[in-house]
């Protein structure tokens, strides 16, 4: 049974940008409707419920952008190897206390539903036992299904994460036994890549050792998971605006928020 989500808790959105993007130079900085990528993250962030919304980026340029554009900023250190390293310095460079809710907002999710970045904090305030929480939402076609770059997750009955993985699971023995054609019902979980954490555990995570499965799957929450700690999930019934990685990405960000939020 999914713990009981009350209003929206105090929390902080953390939006890690980094500069470097081997399929699209200076990412955090690609123009869309007139303002760099990373603030309009910023600008969705803010209309949620969190009490402030901090970009933690690698480079000054980044930092400058997000101040001109009346967007809190902070220059974290650019050997981190992953984001979580970077929410971790964040963490710290802003002072949060270790119960502080933390929701990380990629850099390159311009489309981020507001109501979602509540939905996860509410999720995480609610359920004690969870270190991190997350979203995840019905996959719709076969194909996203067997999509190595689609992460799939499989909940227990408190709605905690059992595994995440790039393969089709849950594998329908039966149905499957040909080839994936259709698929099992309950539909299967995509994963969304939005994150709360508590920020003492955001402090920790560094520090643990990576998991064996973590490398393989190429995925890091498996880490947290591999060492005990437990991961909480929201099910949306709505899929998520789509994120910028390429170039193409990018052009169909631009449309989608021309069409939908910047008309």
């Amino acid at each position: 049974m999914s713990p009981t989500i009350d209003a929206a808790p105090v929390f902080t959105v953390v939006i890690p940008a980094r500069l470097a993007s081997s399929r699209l130079p200076n990412k955090p900085l690609a123009d869309i409707g007139g303002a760099p990528m990373v603030v309009r993250v910023a600008q969705r962030a803010l209309l949620s419920a969190a009490s402030q919304v901090v970009v933690a980026a690698d480079d000054p340029s980044i930092v400058q952008a997000c101040l001109s554009h009346g967007v809190q900023a902070i220059l974290t250190r650019q050997d981190h190897p992953s984001g979580s390293d970077r929410l971790a310095q964040a963490c710290q460079l802003l002072g949060l206390e270790d119960e502080a809710l933390v929701v990380n907002v990629q850099g390159d999710e311009p489309l981020m539903d507001p109501v979602l970045i509540n939905e996860v904090a509410q999720l995480l305030a609610a359920c004690q036992e969870a270190s991190m929480s997350t979203a995840a939402h019905a996959i719709e076609t076969v194909t996203e299904f067997i999509n190595p770059n689609v992460v799939k997750v499989v909940l227990d009955a408190r709605q905690l994460a059992m595994v995440f993985s790039r393969a089709p699971i849950p594998w329908w023995r039966d149905g499957n036994a040909q080839g994936v054609t259709v698929l099992p019902e309950p539909r299967p979980l995509r994963h969304i890549g939005i994150y709360a954490y508590r920020a003492g555990f955001l402090k920790l995570f560094p520090t643990l050792a990576v998991a064996p499965i973590e490398t393989v799957e190429a995925l890091e929450q498996m880490r947290a998971m591999w060492h005990g700690y437990k991961i909480a999930v929201h099910v949306t019934p709505q899929a998520p605006g789509p994120g910028v990685d390429t170039p193409e990405d990018l052009q169909r960000a631009r449309a989608l928020w021309a069409q939908s939020i910047g008309h």
